[in-house]
């Protein structure tokens, strides 16, 4: 990153507390048993594997099958205690699963913005910040013995559909951000300290899962139809840069069939494409882990988990009511069930949960004192101020000024808002400052709810609330959606702002004295072009939902003492494009009846395009210098067959030389405006290769602050084999040769790629 805006904020956070909570007895290998400590498998210098494979070999049938479940059983005689592994941080540590309880010495936990209204941030930094706090937080709760080690989280899934009710819990709809967000949040969780895990993430729910309950669909149910160029474009990647470039501990099969297979119990996926060729990487350790949901309709049948699909854990009691008996019928190996506790047992070392005793190890010093300080408050804090997104600032009316607007009203159902700024799979936040509290910080404040809750089936408030409008110097209308309207288990129906909430809205706006701003709450996308195009309401902003100290945040850009830099990670489509539109439609690519999906994809009208949102000062972009040509070395060892090396003038990734292939950019980004601010640098390519190609994809993003009438230059490099290539209708990833255009805001830049051929190639 150009510049150190956030590295003042990484200094707070290196120092931690030196007192403990009570000492936590051992998970295994107590130093205090005789009998146990001395044996291979407690012998922190040996080699991992080493140690594995002795404690597999000294169980029994029965104790191997009580590992196999998340509520994983005892093995008294071995010294080992029974262990939770389900326990969720998806922006914080969560009270959600049950091997994390809230209380005592540990009331509450840092509660960071939802991940779409982070990934907003477009700040990959930020992101690794954030899994380097949650961390710190989660060693200390298991350090109190109040939570455990392994943490499902993060949701990588692909944003497909608006109407998606887990959207919230993701990175966006681009592939590429969804999978620098995954690798930079799990390197935060995991740590730096070499094959030791300071917790163990999990990337989830493989694959091509967006859908939760829809028209009478259910994710349990839902046989998601996916092409081989829609999997290896768009939904894969997410998990493959997790996996590869974040290390990830483990993956998570999703709730759906692919194709017409369950994921759990797909081989192909997998096998062979999670522990195979296609995510490989040096080091693998990472286990696999399934619902009982997705494993229930298979009973008769844990070989298909266990042998074929290489399923390692069971979020769930299937594989442990079924396991045993499934191998004294012979249709499942003992060897198999080896295979699986090899894996769980490799992270459960590398946590050293079999070193002994938690206290002397690294990170067993982190205490009460380590959570909810005041440098993990100011992160969240700052978290949420970088991912609200400023949509229309007609005028300018924002932002407001506390020597002009000496009165505000406060109007809306989630003026007063405080859970609902957490979101879903959240924990018990440190406190609250609601967009109330945060505005009342710098104006007279006149709160009126105006409706009751989000829903708004009733005008009985409207009438005060316009009355309040008409006083105040100015209005702040609070709107959008909570977890009654989208949610797991719970997709939306439509795009509109829920119940009569618009009808408020315009009434306020025609009624305000002052300008009136629009603040949204919400996960997924609001069709709000009413108020886009209402001269009346002069500024729209998207907070989504801004976590505990979201308030705070949402005031310090309404009044400027923020500058707003995020940009939107999601399409923001009007409420006709989800008409005739199924949720199970699974195509990512455009036809004649079909209008595509994502950015990428998608070319019809919209609210708001993905990579929108505005500041209060204006950047100028200049490109300071880059290639107009680039050669792309091909292996002459290669040799073409069915699919051709070059095909239609496109050369297949793994025909060339891609390891230190990138393409360089210098880019000089100037502030022109009269305010410092901080910008979200996008580079987008438009490739040549036909009509199957994205018709532009997002290949690099950089964050840099410019103060006022100063210009920063920003170095980017591309990886052309990762993020110039396209996928054919074959599945198989390709670099298009020939012009590849650049944009860069309104700047525009076009390079060529040319085969280099070292050797003789035959194809």
């Amino acid at each position: 990153m150009p510049t150190s805006f956030i590295i003042t904020l990484l200094v707070l956070f290196l120092g931690v507390s030196l007192k403990t909570s009570k000492a936590l007895v051992p998970f295994a290998c107590d130093p205090n048993d005789g009998t146990k400590r001395n044996l291979p498998f407690c012998q922190a210098k040996l080699p991992i594997q080493t140690r594995v494979n002795d404690l597999i070999g000294r169980m029994a049938l029965q104790e191997k099958v009580g590992l196999l479940v998340n509520k994983a059983a005892a093995v008294p005689r071995l010294g080992i205690k029974g262990y939770e592994w389900w326990s969720e941080a998806l922006h914080g540590v969560s009270n959600v699963g049950p091997g994390t309880k809230f209380g005592g010495s540990f009331p509450v936990a840092t509660s960071f913005p939802q991940v779409i209204t982070t990934a907003a941030s477009f700040n990959a930094t930020l992101w690794e910040a954030i899994g380097q706090v949650v961390s710190d937080e989660a060693r200390a709760m298991f350090n109190g013995g109040v939570a455990g080690l392994t943490y499902w989280s993060p949701n990588v899934n692909i944003f497909r559909d608006p109407r998606w009710g887990r959207g919230q819990e993701t990175p966006g709809e681009d592939p590429v951000v969804a999978g620098k967000y995954a690798a930079s949040y799990v390197r935060g969780l995991q740590g730096n300290d070499g094959n030791r895990l300071k917790v163990a993430a999990c990337c989830k729910h493989f694959t091509a899962y967006d859908l939760d309950n829809w028209n009478g669909v259910d994710r349990f149910h839902f046989n998601a139809k996916v092409s081989k160029q829609d999997m290896v474009d768009t939904f894969d990647v997410p998990f493959r840069m997790c996996v590869k470039e974040g290390k990830v501990a483990s993956v998570m099969c999703s709730y759906n069939q692919v194709n017409g297979i369950p994921t759990c119990a797909d081989p192909n996926l997998l096998k062979k494409t999670v522990r195979g060729t296609s995510f490989q990487t040096v080091t693998r350790s990472e286990f696999i882990m399934g619902s009982n949901t997705i494993l229930q309709p298979q009973k008769k049948q844990p070989r298909m988990q266990l042998k074929q699909a290489s399923l390692d854990l069971n979020c769930g009691p299937f594989l442990g009511q079924h396991t045993e008996d499934a191998v004294k019928k012979g249709l499942l190996n003992e060897a198999e069930i080896n295979n699986a506790l090899l894996n769980t047992l490799t992270v459960q070392m590398r946590l050293g949960m079999f070193d002994g005793e938690p206290s002397s190890q690294p990170y067993g010093n982190l205490g009460p004192d380590d959570v909810c300080s005041p440098a993990h408050q100011e992160l969240a804090l700052e978290a949420a101020r970088q991912g609200i997104v400023l949509l229309k600032n007609h005028g300018p009316s924002l932002p407001l000024s506390t020597r002009r607007h000496h009165s505000v009203a406060i109007i809306g159902p989630n003026s007063n808002a405080t859970v609902t700024m957490i979101g879903n799979y959240a924990g018990v936040a440190c406190g609250y400052t609601t967009p109330l509290q945060g505005i009342e910080r710098y104006s007279k404040i006149i709160y009126q709810q105006g409706c009751a809750d989000v829903a708004c089936i009733s005008d009985q408030q409207f009438g005060v609330a316009i009355d309040a409008a008409r006083q105040a110097d100015a209005t702040i209308l609070v709107m959008g959606l909570d977890q009654s309207i989208e949610a797991e288990f719970r997709d939306r129906t439509g795009l509109l702002l829920p119940g009569r909430q618009q009808e408020l809205v315009s009434k306020v706006a025609a009624a305000s004295k002052g300008p009136t701003v629009l603040v949204l709450m919400s996960g997924g996308p609001i069709d709000v072009s009413f108020a886009e195009n209402d001269p009346k309401i002069g500024g729209i902003v998207w907070a989504g939902y801004p976590g505990q100290a979201g308030g705070a945040a949402i005031s310090d850009v309404v009044y400027g003492i923020t500058n707003p830099g995020g940009k939107l990670p999601m399409t923001w489509y009007p409420q006709d494009y989800i008409t005739n539109l199924p949720m199970t439609n699974m195509a990512m690519r455009s036809s004649k009846s079909y209008p595509g999906r994502t950015y990428r994809f998608y070319k019809g009208k919209v609210v708001y395009p993905f990579g929108h949102g505005i500041s209060y000062t204006n950047f100028a972009h200049t490109i300071a210098s880059a290639p107009t040509m680039l050669s792309v070395p091909l292996d002459g060892h290669r040799h073409g067959s069915g699919n051709a090396t070059i095909s239609g003038k496109a050369i297949r990734v793994t025909h060339a030389r891609c390891s230190r292939l990138s393409l360089g950019l210098q880019v000089d980004v100037k502030n022109i405006g009269s305010m410092d601010g901080t910008h979200t640098l996008l580079v987008y390519s438009r490739p040549p290769a036909g009509h199957w190609a994205p018709h532009k994809q997002l290949v690099a993003f950089e964050k840099v602050r410019v103060a006022a009438g100063t210009q920063q230059r920003v170095g980017i490099n591309i990886h052309v084999c990762k993020f110039l290539s396209v996928v054919d209708r074959f599945g198989i990833r390709r670099i298009p040769m020939g012009e590849h255009s650049l944009h860069i805001g309104d700047v525009m830049h076009s390079v060529s790629l040319q085969p280099s051929i070292l050797g003789v190639i035959n194809s």
